[in-house]
């Protein structure tokens, strides 16, 4: 059983010293949700690296910060993306910015998507409200790197049609080849004509060749326990089941203690783990 992080951190050298990032633009995704695209700052003059599935501590001047998965292409290192639920004092000010102003920047902090271990495997993504932010960068690369991979699966949910994310995206990605796409809405309105019910009903629209499928999972932590139950049930192990914890993170390496689950640190230990790592305290009340 694997107890170690599935990447090692990569972060800046003052990993407490925010970097200047100016905002090129803000896209609203739903009525409380919006992506900041974000000029990447440089590191000692060279590009800012990340991994798909790790996170910043993004700053808002004069007011806090927060951490925020990081949602944009890895490919593309001039650019980043956070997509960011309006929910908290931090994440309603970085709302109210525009094309021009300044964050500021910590990390990249964090574990990462296991995507080299899926290489020549079936990847299924379940994804379920925000938590498709975090996927997002997997389902980039996956896609640019297809011929590397077998089926892609992405099963995504959400509250209504509405507050879909990506809804553009969605639709491209259901078009590259043996890529199946489905969604699911808790309650759908007159125009819906898709699925109604939780992600883990859509399982029932796909067969999984179980002993080759990596699965990675993100969502509200009931939506998580309940899809990785779903996929042992339909035989894939848990040495190949990931899930990507958000929890309250303050300082993003492990001293604040705002993140503590059991004996892990959800920024420093995660946010990606290895389902093994982690079942027993997920099965646990009040962690």
């Amino acid at each position: 059983m694997l107890e170690t992080p599935v990447l090692d951190e990569i972060k800046s050298p003052n990993s407490m010293a925010p970097l200047p990032a100016t905002i090129r633009r803000i896209i609203w995704e739903t009525d409380d949700t919006y992506t900041l695209l974000i000029d990447a700052p440089r590191l000692d003059g060279k590009e800012f690296p990340f991994r798909p599935g790790q996170f910043n501590m993004v700053y808002a001047f004069g007011i806090g910060e927060s951490a925020i998965s990081i949602s944009s292409d890895p490919s593309k290192s001039n650019l980043l993306a956070h997509t960011i639920h309006r929910v908290g004092t931090v994440t309603s000010a970085l709302s109210k910015l525009k094309r021009g102003d300044m964050i500021g920047l910590r990390g990249p902090f964090g574990t990462a998507w296991p995507i080299e271990e899926a290489v020549g495997k079936d990847v299924c993504i379940a994804a379920g409200g925000i938590g498709l932010a975090p996927l997002r960068p997997v389902i980039y690369t996956l896609i640019r790197r297809r011929s590397e991979f077998g089926r892609i699966i992405i099963l995504y949910g959400a509250r209504s049609p509405l507050d879909l994310l990506y809804r553009v995206e969605l639709e491209q990605w259901s078009k590259v080849p043996n890529t199946e796409v489905i969604t699911t809405v808790d309650r759908g309105d007159s125009s819906w004509k898709g699925h109604i019910g939780v992600v883990t009903g859509l399982f029932s629209y796909v067969k999984l060749d179980t002993p080759s499928t990596i699965a990675m999972v993100c969502g509200p932590e009931v939506m998580m326990k309940y899809t990785f139950e779903e996929l042992e049930r339909r035989g894939v192990s848990q040495e190949h089941i990931f899930i990507s914890m958000e929890r309250n993170m303050k300082c993003g390496v492990g001293l604040c203690g705002h993140c503590q689950f059991g004996p892990k640190f959800i920024c420093k230990d995660g946010p990606v783990f290895r389902l093994p790592q982690i079942r027993h305290l997920i099965e646990k009340k009040e962690i």
